[in-house]
């Protein structure tokens, strides 16, 4: 993974947060629902979490699409700084 890095990503820690937020789950069950769609060769640890929100760790882009699934929205809008999370 990643450093993060100076106007990058500006508001992708924002989005992962509001999306586990609107989605009422915990970290802990935020994780458990990425590990379901993650390949099983790929290595997710709660931790990660809190630091993908915080913005201190980017997620692979194997994480960002089960982040994408697990939320029913396209990967575009997740990652695009330009497209809003919609409420549902």
């Amino acid at each position: 993974m990643s450093r993060v890095k100076a106007g990058r990503h500006k508001r992708l820690a924002e989005k992962l947060k509001k999306l586990r937020l609107g989605l009422g789950f915990t970290h802990a069950e935020m994780f458990d629902a990425l590990q379901r769609k993650l390949p099983g060769d790929i290595i997710l640890y709660l931790g990660y979490i809190t630091r993908y929100e915080a913005g201190t760790r980017i997620p692979s882009v194997w994480v960002l699409l089960a982040y994408a699934r697990v939320g029913k929205i396209s990967l575009e809008t997740l990652i695009d700084d330009e497209l809003d999370l919609t409420s549902k």
